[in-house]
C-alpha cells in the first residue's frame, strides 16, 4: 500500500487556504467593476468562474500558508519514489504555478474552464489518470469522501476525529495530520481588539462638559463606542484578507492569524460579516438615526480606504484623518453633545500627522521594500522628505490650534480654574515632536496609536493631561 501513487488535494490540504476565495479578495481589490459579471460567470459553471477570476487575478504562490506537516509527507512519499499527483478543483492556472514552486509532483490534474474537478468529477480524473489502478488521496474536508471511497488509502489532513473515521470507514488510512488549532486570543487579535483604542475618540466631545455628565450620556457614549467597535473589527478583517499577498511579504504582518492560515480566509469572511451586521443591529435598535448616519459613511469610507483609498498617495492620508474625525462626530450624534469646530479641526491635523508618521515609517523603516519604484500604497521613496515636513507641519499645527481652543472665551467659561489647562499645550507638543522624533530614528511601531498606547512616556502624558482637566474644575 504505502507504493500507491499519491494523489493530494491544494485547497485546505497541502495549504491552509482556499485560493478561489482568495482570488476573489485580489478581484474586490484590483477589479471591482468586475464583481458585477460574477453571476453570469456562475450561471455557465464553477469551472468557468474560476477559470476567468483566475485570468483577471495574480496570486504569489511563494507566500502561500503550506501546510508542513504535508509537505513532510510528501517529502518522504517522493524519496521512498511514489508517484505524487496534485489534484485540485483550484484553476489549473495556480495549481500549476504551486507544483512548479515546490517541485514535489509529477504531475497536475485541476479545473481548466470546462470541468469543475470536486466529489466524483474529482474521483473519475484521478481514475483515469492511474489507469485504473489503486490510488492514495490526501483530502481534508467531507467533501472528499467519494474520493476516499474509491481509493486504496486515505491521508486525512484535518482537526475532525469523525472526519477520519468514516475515511477509515471507507478505505485504508495511510496517516492522519492534524494542523493546529489557532488559539481564542489569535481570533481576539484577528478582530483587532487592541484598535479599539481607537475609538476612545467618541467620548471626546464630553470632556467640556466632563463636570455635568449624566448617566444617560455615559450609557449612550459606551453603546457608540462598542458598536464602533464592533464595526471597526469587521473592516478591520476584511482589510486583512484583502491585503493578505502584502501582509505575507511583509516582515512582521506575515505573522497574522488570516495571512499565516491560522484562521480561514471563509471564517475570515464570515467573521467580518457579522460583526458589521451586529454593529449596524444595534446602532438601529439602541441609538439615534444621525448617529447610524454617522456610522454608515464610517463604514462606506472605510470599506472605500480598504479597496482602492490607500493606493493613492496624499488621498490616503486625508481617508486615514477623516476616519479618526468621523469618530468624534459619533460621539457628538450619540449623546447629542455639540461638537465644536475647535475640537474637529484639532482632530483633522493631528490624525493627518500620525498617518503621515505611518506612511514615513512605511517609507523608510529597516524593513522597507520601497525602492524607486511606487509600493502598494502610492508612494516613492523619494517621497519620504515630503511626507516629513507635511507630518511634522500638520503635529505643530495641532498644537497651535489647540492653544487656541483653550485660550477660547467659551472654553474657559466652563471651567472654574482654566489656567491648568495650559498644562496640556507643552505635553502635547512634547508627545508629537517625540513621535516624529521616533519615526527619524527609525524606532517608531508602523502604527504610531499601537506604539502610543505601549509607550510608558505617552501614558504618562495621557496621565498629566487628565490631571490638568481634573484641576480645572
Amino acid at each position: 500500500m504505502a507504493s500507491l501513487p499519491l494523489y493530494v488535494d491544494l485547497d485546505g490540504t497541502l495549504i491552509a487556504t482556499d485560493l478561489l476565495h482568495e482570488s476573489l479578495l485580489q478581484l474586490v481589490r484590483t477589479e471591482p467593476l468586475s464583481l458585477l459579471q460574477l453571476p453570469g460567470w456562475l450561471l455557465r459553471g464553477k469551472a468557468v468562474l474560476k477559470r476567468e477570476v483566475a485570468q483577471r487575478v495574480e496570486i504569489d504562490v511563494t507566500t502561500l500558508p503550506y501546510r508542513p506537516q504535508v509537505l513532510q509527507h510528501l517529502r518522504e512519499a517522493r524519496a521512498a519514489g511514489r508517484r505524487i499527483v496534485l489534484a485540485t478543483a483550484s484553476d489549473a492556472k495556480f495549481a500549476k504555478q504551486v507544483a512548479a514552486h515546490l517541485g514535489l509532483f509529477d504531475a497536475v490534474i485541476a479545473s481548466d474552464g470546462a470541468r469543475n474537478l470536486g466529489g466524483v468529477h474529482k474521483l473519475a480524473a484521478i481514475q483515469a489518470d492511474a489507469g485504473g489502478a489503486a490510488f492514495a488521496y490526501a483530502g481534508d474536508r467531507a467533501a472528499d469522501m467519494p474520493v476516499w471511497r474509491g481509493s486504496g488509502a486515505a491521508v486525512v489532513v484535518s482537526r475532525s476525529r469523525g472526519l477520519a473515521r468514516e475515511a477509515g470507514l471507507n478505505t485504508r488510512t495511510e496517516a492522519v495530520i492534524e494542523p493546529a488549532a489557532a488559539p481564542f486570543g489569535r481570533y481576539l487579535y484577528g478582530i483587532r481588539l487592541h484598535q479599539w483604542l481607537k475609538n476612545l475618540l467618541i467620548f471626546l466631545p464630553l470632556m467640556p462638559v466632563l463636570h455635568d455628565l449624566t448617566a444617560d450620556i455615559l450609557v449612550d457614549a459606551a453603546l457608540a463606542f462598542l458598536v464602533f467597535g464592533l464595526m471597526a473589527s469587521g473592516i478591520y478583517v476584511f482589510n486583512d484578507l484583502l491585503d493578505l499577498a502584502s501582509d505575507r511579504r511583509h516582515h512582521r504582518k506575515y505573522r497574522r492569524p488570516f495571512a499565516s492560515g491560522e484562521i480561514p480566509v471563509g471564517q475570515g469572511l464570515l467573521i467580518s460579516a457579522s460583526l458589521g451586521a451586529v454593529s449596524l443591529a444595534l446602532s438601529v435598535a439602541l441609538l439615534p438615526w444621525e448617529f447610524v448616519g454617522v456610522l454608515l459613511l464610517y463604514m462606506a469610507l472605510t470599506t472605500a480606504y480598504s479597496v482602492f483609498l490607500k493606493r493613492r498617495a496624499v488621498v490616503d492620508v486625508f481617508a486615514l484623518a477623516g476616519l479618526y474625525t468621523i469618530r468624534l462626530a459619533a460621539g457628538a450624534t450619540a449623546t447629542g453633545l455639540p461638537l465644536s469646530f475647535w475640537i474637529l479641526s484639532f482632530s483633522l491635523f493631528i490624525f493627518l500627522s500620525l498617518a503621515l508618521a505611518k506612511r514615513y515609517v512605511e517609507l523608510t523603516g529597516p524593513h522597507s521594500k520601497v525602492t524607486t519604484e511606487k509600493n502598494d500604497r502610492g508612494y516613492y521613496v523619494t517621497d519620504a522628505t515630503f511626507v516629513l515636513c507635511a507630518g511634522i507641519s500638520a503635529g505643530q499645527m495641532s498644537a497651535l490650534l489647540l492653544s487656541l481652543y483653550i485660550n477660547n472665551q467659551d472654553m474657559m467659561a466652563r471651567y472654574a480654574h482654566p489656567a491648568y489647562l495650559w498644562m496640556l499645550i507643552p505635553v502635547f507638543l512634547f508627545w508629537i515632536i517625540r513621535i516624529w522624533l521616533k519615526a527619524v530614528r527609525g524606532v517608531l511601531h508602523d502604527d504610531p496609536v499601537v506604539f502610543a498606547a505601549r509607550d510608558w512616556v505617552s501614558r504618562v502624558a495621557v496621565c498629566i493631561g487628565a490631571a490638568a482637566l481634573w484641576l480645572a474644575g
